[in-house]
């Protein structure tokens, strides 16, 4: 059973870098369901130097397309293989090995890292995505598969239809390479040279102190179980996927849709299982930037460094209806609402526009008579904020501390920053007057910097209705213009429009009926996907996304429900299979 399989796993896992959490997905989907074990004639074990299983390294017969992922236990097995054949190990920041396979005789491996490309193995944030795009271009190779890598590291790898299924409409699983980096101000972690630390509590998969990868390393890890399995029924297969998902759909943009030649589009980044998306919406990135200039510091004054922490954040489009505190925001409220005289140095918070803030720092600069005074102010501010977010974010805290600063902002400065922090648009703009529940426009301050010429004010702005989207940002280039600064508009992607009656939602509705029992719900969100992007590109494709529970998304609690993966990766199969019967 799946999940006592997780239950007998470690707590810790210690893979070299997080781009193996995908490789450790793909297993999850490939040895629960036994795809590839018919008859085992070649079987081994995976490990690395230190004795620990290297989980979901490739195992392929050389020259072949035949080959398997190793488990959560480090061990594979191959039907057909020749008497004599090469087998194949290979793994990102391994050094590959190959051994004879030679009867029935177990294949063990310890693999040992390679030091020269270690070093370019980097976490698959927005931006870093080289080293994850280079491995599937070559995991699609291996299997022997046209494989395409453009200029931007969208990754298309094609793989042809089984036997019965050559005359129908291809399929393009679509996902994206790259996740969001978010980690708890006291988690010691670098995403860019540590691994995340897996642990599995019940029925759940989380990471230790940093976000998980399940959004959207799960579409790489299901594209890829499809393309290595040998024994699926299915259409033309191509599976997409792209860069840059999550900072602004960038990979998207740039991609040249005549590449892709199926017709249904099945997007996996979805994070409720049962459910059908079919619309989604669009957004922006707005970049408010005002002057920044300084003065010294007066000697009779004590710099004060004030901390918002303990919100939970979340998901700016997913969760925003949630209506969480966001910590940006509560920090302009608080420099708002002080009861004393102060100078303002710096203000910082957030790291992703698409992640609700949950931390956020200002260094303000008071008469050292008045330190205890500034302290209680900030503490009855606190209090308020307990009382308002009790239900939202009960662990909300304030802390102030003495620091150091050798300068302040000048009055017009502070004035202004303080004035858009209070007036910038955020939150909920708009519901649906058509669909009950769905937030139709709505706006994250996800992120505040100071600079030495400037204070930036990244905002993501959603919206299921473009003109919506244009008023938001509209008032904000007004409330920009008005104090002196300026509004920079990028990554600007559309809504994806909700396509009634399409072939595709009654193959998916059907199959979902057949396999459970119950009807799917089908909904629209209030969150960035591709399809709008890719319809925009396809007008001849029709789209659906899907996928299993996850929950706080972009947060450092980031979790994916196991079971709910296996019995999504049944659907998927599903799905493939019914699709001669249409």
């Amino acid at each position: 059973m799946l999940t006592k399989k997780f239950a007998s796993m470690k707590n810790n896992f210690q893979p070299v870098q997080i781009t193996r959490f995908v490789l450790s997905l793909c297993c999850l989907l490939c040895f629960s369901v036994h795809l590839f074990a018919q008859q085992i004639t070649v079987s081994g074990n995976v490990k690395d130097s230190s004795g620990e299983p290297v989980i979901g390294a490739s195992v392929l017969v050389k020259g072949t397309t035949n080959g398997v992922i190793t488990d959560f236990d480090g061990n594979f097995s191959i039907a057909n293989v020749e008497d004599g054949s090469q087998i194949e190990v290979s793994y990102i920041g391994y050094v590959t090995q190959m051994k004879k396979a030679t009867g029935t005789q177990p294949l063990n491996f310890i693999l040992k890292e390679d030091t020269e490309t270690l070093d370019e193995v980097i976490v698959v944030g927005s931006g870093n995505e080289k080293a994850i795009s280079d491995y599937l271009k070559k995991f699609g190779e291996d299997l022997g598969l046209e494989t395409i890598q453009d200029d931007t590291l969208n990754i298309i790898i094609r793989k042809p239809a089984t036997k019965g299924y050559e005359n129908c409409p291809g399929v393009i699983l679509q996902g994206h390479m790259d996740m969001v980096c978010e980690k708890n101000k006291d988690t010691d972690h670098n995403f860019v040279t540590d691994p995340i630390k897996l642990r599995v509590e019940y029925d759940m998969i989380y990471a230790t102190g940093t976000t998980l990868g399940a959004d959207n390393g799960i579409a790489v890890a299901m594209g890829m179980a499809v393309l290595a399995s040998n024994n699926l029924e299915h259409p033309a297969i191509e599976v997409l996927i792209t860069t840059d998902e999550e900072a602004g759909m960038s990979g998207a943009m740039a991609f040249d849709g005549s590449l892709l030649k199926g017709q249904y589009i099945i997007n996996l980044d979805s994070e409720e299982e049962g459910y059908l998306l079919v619309s989604c919406a669009g957004g922006v990135t707005a970049l408010s930037e005002l002057n920044a200039e300084y003065t010294n510091i007066d000697s009779n004054k004590q710099p004060l460094l004030v901390e918002i922490k303990g919100l939970l954040g979340g998901h700016s489009g997913i969760d925003i209806i949630k209506q969480r505190a966001n910590s940006n925001i509560l920090m302009g409220r608080l420099l708002n609402l002080l009861c004393i005289d102060y100078d303002l140095a710096k203000i910082q918070g957030g790291s992703k526009n698409n992640a609700i803030p949950r931390e956020c720092e200002a260094i303000i600069v008071v008469d050292k008579n008045d330190v205890e005074k500034t302290k209680n102010c900030i503490n009855e501010i606190m209090n308020t904020f307990k009382h308002e977010f009790s239900t939202s974010d009960p662990g909300i805290n304030i802390e102030c501390t003495e620091t150091t600063v050798d300068k302040v902002f000048d009055d017009k400065t502070k004035t202004n920053v303080i004035s858009l922090l209070n007036l910038i648009p955020n939150g909920i703009q708009t519901m649906s007057m058509d669909i009950e529940g769905l937030v139709e426009s709505s706006t994250n301050l996800g992120v505040v910097h100071t600079t030495e010429n400037s204070v930036t004010f990244e905002c993501a702005v959603r919206s299921s209705v473009k003109t919506l989207k244009d008023d938001i940002t509209n008032k904000m280039d007004l409330l920009a213009t008005n104090l002196n600064g300026k509004l920079i508009l990028d990554s600007d992607y559309p809504a994806w429009e909700y396509a009634k009656g399409s072939k595709l939602e009654k193959i998916c509705v059907e199959t979902y009926e057949k396999l459970t029992g119950k009807k799917p719900i089908i909904m629209a969100i209030h969150a960035g996907l591709e399809c709008g992007l890719l319809l925009d590109k396809m007008p001849h494709a029709q789209a659906i996304s899907l996928g299993p529970d996850m929950f706080e998304v972009h947060t450092p609690n980031e979790h994916l429900n196991i079971s709910s993966t296996k019995r999504t990766w049944d659907y998927l199969v599903a799905i493939l299979k019914g699709m001669n019967q249409y």
